[in-house]
């Protein structure tokens, strides 16, 4: 993880899971798991974050809020949709109210499965977003270095 220039930071949201997903989320911050090792640090600020990471579906309740805290991330952000739920609507998807996964109302980057998804496996699409979110930051300031060149010699 040398490559990064600050630590991440990461916006957990639970848009409407059986928290199963949730506790495992939590037990990576845990010293057993210790994602923090990587530099990541947990945040409430959607405004702060540069990975939103969702459990559970989308719900015709939940589906704005998603989208809201989505926006008011800084560019670049990357999204980790942990869980079956996440992914599909997963056992609940068949629900009145379900509209589906993350990925009906925001773009999603890496998909994590399980019911519930493991630790490890949550610490592995961490570790998978936070080279997407390198690319993306790359990309960017390779953009804009090069607009700035072909400013120069206009």
């Amino acid at each position: 993880m040398t490559f990064l220039k600050r630590s991440p930071w990461i916006l957990h949201y639970d848009a409407s899971s059986c928290n199963g997903c949730d506790i495992e989320v939590l037990a990576c911050l845990t010293p057993l798991y210790d994602v923090e090792r990587f530099g990541i640090i947990n945040t409430g600020n959607p405004k702060h974050a540069d990975i939103l990471l969702i459990t559970g579906g989308i719900n015709s309740q939940n589906r704005p809020v998603v989208r809201n805290l989505y926006e008011q991330m800084p560019e670049p952000k990357v999204v980790i949709a942990v869980g079956v739920c996440a992914a599909t609507g997963g056992i609940f998807r068949e629900c009145y109210n379900i509209v589906g996964g993350i990925d009906k109302v925001i773009p999603v980057d890496v998909y994590v499965p399980g019911c519930a998804a493991r630790p490890e496996q949550i610490i592995d699409g961490v570790v998978k977003a936070l080279a997407i979110l390198e690319e993306k930051r790359e990309k960017m300031t390779g953009e804009a270095r090069h607009a700035a060149e072909a400013g120069e010699s206009t």
